[in-house]
């Protein structure tokens, strides 16, 4: 009988997830992806105008890739939450320095530095923690826009049929508002969570999980090897 492989449940934007089960592959695991963005990204603009701009900020990949599909401006410095947004900058032609956390730590991490103004916060229509406002209220100008949307989506009848089944379920949570929708479903499934901070482990308190990882810091790198974890555990019912 062959032998029944854990369920991988990524519910991040469909490119982002396959880039995170081929890193996990990689690693030699095994495991039967499933993939449900529980939100779908839409480039919307407009293209704020960056004319006098010194420097632009970004707290998402996402905000990265609808910025470079809008046609702007790549010359600029670039301030990135964490290392994966740096790379996705990095790769689409600029020059991103990584404050290595969360939107407070970026906020600390460009008062201390004091880099030259104004600054422009490019994200999504969800966006948390006053970033720009903060920032001028600690002056550093910065003005917030709006380049994409992030619609919610529902689970897929597979998702859902895994979160019903027998095989345990591993699922990687990067965001409150990915938890929150999460939180929604019903899990009969043996379900094993990883989670990128305590704010979004506590979006998901009503869900019913065998297992919580919240990773000691909120990078990819660490969501990794939690989930590398979880996995093993899931393999060997250890949970």
């Amino acid at each position: 009988m062959a032998e029944a492989l854990p369920v991988l449940l990524l519910t991040r934007p469909r490119q982002a997830s396959e880039s995170f089960a081929r890193a996990l592959e990689n690693e030699g695991l095994r495991f039967r992806t499933v993939i449900s963005p529980l939100i779908a990204i839409e480039v919307t603009g407009p293209l704020p105008d960056a004319r006098a701009a010194r420097g632009l900020i970004f707290t998402s990949a996402n905000g990265v890739s609808a910025w470079r599909d809008l046609g702007g401006r790549l010359d600029l410095p670039v301030y990135a939450v964490g290392r994966a947004t740096a790379q996705v900058a990095q790769d689409a032609g600029m020059e991103p320095q990584s404050a290595d956390g969360t939107v407070d730590d970026l906020f600390d991490w460009l008062v201390a530095r004091r880099p030259a103004t104004p600054l422009v916060h490019l994200h999504g229509t969800n966006v948390r923690g006053n970033l720009a406002a903060r920032l001028t209220e600690a002056g550093l100008t910065c003005r917030s826009a709006v380049i994409y949307d992030q619609p919610a989506q529902d689970l897929t009848a597979e998702a859902r049929a895994a979160l019903a089944g027998d095989a345990p379920v591993v699922a990687p949570v990067f965001s409150p508002r990915t938890a929150k929708l999460l939180a929604r479903e019903r899990a009969n499934a043996p379900l094993l969570v990883a989670a990128m901070s305590e704010t979004v482990a506590n979006a998901l308190s009503s869900l019913h999980k065998q297992e919580l990882i919240v990773v000691p810091r909120p990078e990819s790198e660490e969501m990794k090897k939690a989930v590398a974890r979880l996995l093993s555990q899931a393999r060997d019912g250890a949970f």
